[in-house]
């Protein structure tokens, strides 16, 4: 049997998220959590909205974990191949120390040109 896939909206609500892939609000919280790749977003009001491909990732875990009885771990590195989705590599921090120290002095640099 195939998975339900979510139709040609681009946003869901939380709540047509839950109702479109059967899971419980908890269970996308803690996913959303736990993989970097599930990217929910607030409206104005506050409320949590999703994309459709947050969706279609939330249906295919469901699959792989409850149907086909997948790791979380299995399930992600499942999803990232599946979806193309690629993992960024860890940055060291001194590098992002380096970075970041740059961009402070360009604001610094800005911050002084706008108040001549």
């Amino acid at each position: 049997m195939k998975a339900k896939t979510a139709t040609t909206k681009l946003i869901y609500s939380f709540e047509e998220v839950c109702r479109i892939t059967g899971l419980e609000a908890e269970r996308i919280e803690q996913w959303e959590t736990a993989f970097y790749f599930l990217q929910s977003g607030q409206t104005s009001g506050g409320e949590k909205i999703f994309r459709k491909k947050d969706c279609d990732i939330l249906v295919r875990m469901k699959e792989l974990i409850d149907t086909h009885d997948y790791t979380l771990g299995g399930a992600k590195r499942t999803i990232e191949e599946e979806f193309g989705i690629i993992p960024s590599e860890p940055t060291h921090p001194d590098l992002l120390k380096q970075v970041l120290f740059r961009i402070r002095e360009q604001l610094k640099d800005l911050s002084f040109l706008l108040k001549k």
